[in-house]
């Protein structure tokens, strides 16, 4: 599975120009889901997300996961993370995992999600999103597990 987090000040989710999730302080995280991935992967993913140290001690130091300064957490899908853009002037997507597996991956990394921390919102698997970010440094990281 591929994190790519940002550090925000706020973030949300509208479809349809209709909000249906948004966070203040925290990570905003697109989630793609690769071919061969499992809830191992999942459930990994989503433990480095709440515990990378992406946020400034009083130092100015990056030394505060997400759960010590009891941040918000967007999880959005993003299937085109898995893109092969090695060659060529367009992406495949082979290494998409299937549209089924990608769905029930996220949708157990969002309920472990809510198990784990608050707050966590979550964007809609296949939706056509807008997303809005004031991203915070910037601060962006590629996880992969």
């Amino acid at each position: 599975m591929i994190g790519l987090l940002q550090r925000v000040n706020g973030a949300s989710v509208h479809i349809d120009s209709e909000p249906v999730a948004e966070i203040k302080r925290g990570l905003l995280v697109l989630v793609g889901v690769q071919k061969g991935d499992e809830t191992a992967q999942a459930d990994r993913l989503l433990e480095r997300l709440l515990g990378y140290r992406v946020f400034n001690d009083e130092a100015g130091r990056m030394n505060l996961s997400l759960r010590d300064i009891q941040g918000g957490l967007l999880l959005v899908p993003q299937f085109t993370l898995a893109a092969d853009t090695k060659k060529g002037m367009r992406p495949g997507f082979s290494g998409a995992a299937d549209p089924r597996l990608g769905e029930r991956l996220f949708s157990h990394m969002a309920e472990q999600a809510l198990v784990q921390h608050q707050p966590v919102a979550c964007g809609v698997f296949g939706a056509d999103m807008q997303v809005a970010l004031i991203n915070d440094g910037p601060v962006t990281f590629w996880l992969e597990t």
